[in-house]
Formats: structure tokens, C-alpha cells, sequence
């Protein structure tokens, strides 16, 4: 009796998790980034916009089920070590849902998650992280006021000398 209790309970909440779920899809992408940016420019499957004055990139792949959100924050070349370090550390502890990649010489503040399953408050959450994490790198590396416990010591390092401008991308 218990077991079938148990499955029936696991059934239910199966369907309504189907139910609920967002089913995000490019269309509803678009409408969630031109209620929170400045700006929205479309080119193919991305989405290039101003949040708070900075420039973010949304990419998506139907077929794949994937989409990321991408914010370029400094050229390798302007960086220090420890400053990539910093970065790796924050990777772990304080950039939570964000995370900084390099690609293209560029490190890079990047949200990453399955399409369909993402929920509106995800995706206006991860425009916040992105430009967070965009903007503290080089001093705080965080995405959000939340910091994992554990070694979250990092390197003093010298003044960031120069960030990606917004009119360079």
C-alpha cells in the first residue's frame, strides 16, 4: 500500500511539474530581455542588448536545448595572473549560477542552462548575474551578495587596467 501510495504521489507531482513547466522558447526570450534592457538587437539565434549600460548576449539553440547568456569582461592580455586566479576561486565560491571562461582571448562573464526548462524569473535572474559578475571582476568576483563558506581568500591585485568597452562588441 505504501509503495503505491508513494508512486502515485511521484506520478502527481511529475504532472504537475509538466504542468508548470515554462516550455521557454525564443519568442518568450526576446520578450523577457526587451522588458528588462535599453536596447534589443535580434541576428539569427542571439540577442545582442544593453542591461545597466553593459553589453550582454543571449545565445540560443532550439535543437540542442541550450542558451547562454554572455557578458565579454576584460582581453587576456590586460590581465595579471593573479586576477585569473581570483577569477577561478570566484568560480567556486562567490559567482554562483555565473560563471568567467575565456574564449577568443576575452574572459568572459557566461550564464549557461537547458532552453525549454528555464523560467522567466531564471532568465531575469541570469541577466542580473551576468552583469554582476561583469562589473565586480576585479574586485568583489560575484555574481550576487551570496558567498559558498570555505578558502574564498583571494590575491590583492593591482587596479584592473582596462574593461572591454561596450562599443567594442
Amino acid at each position: 500500500m505504501g509503495r503505491l501510495l508513494f508512486f502515485s504521489m511521484f506520478l502527481g507531482f511529475v504532472f504537475l511539474q509538466s504542468a508548470y513547466s515554462q516550455e521557454m522558447n525564443p519568442e518568450k526570450l526576446k520578450e523577457i530581455i526587451s522588458k528588462v534592457s535599453d536596447t534589443a538587437i535580434t541576428n539569427g539565434n542571439s540577442i545582442q542588448f544593453l542591461y545597466k549600460e553593459r553589453v550582454l548576449i543571449c545565445i540560443y539553440d532550439e535543437n540542442a536545448n541550450r542558451m547562454r547568456i554572455i557578458s565579454p569582461v576584460v582581453q587576456r592580455e590586460k590581465l595579471e595572473e593573479d586576477q585569473i586566479l581570483n577569477a577561478l576561486v570566484a568560480n567556486f565560491h562567490s559567482a554562483l549560477d555565473v560563471k568567467y571562461a575565456l574564449s577568443d582571448e576575452i574572459i568572459w562573464s557566461v550564464f549557461t542552462h537547458p532552453l525549454k526548462e528555464l523560467y522567466k524569473h531564471q532568465v531575469q535572474d541570469a541577466i542580473a548575474q551576468v552583469y554582476l559578475a561583469s562589473v565586480t571582476f576585479g574586485s568583489t568576483y560575484s555574481s550576487t551578495n551570496l558567498t559558498f563558506p570555505g578558502n574564498t581568500k583571494r590575491k590583492e591585485t593591482t587596479k584592473l587596467k582596462k574593461l572591454i568597452e561596450k562599443d567594442t562588441i
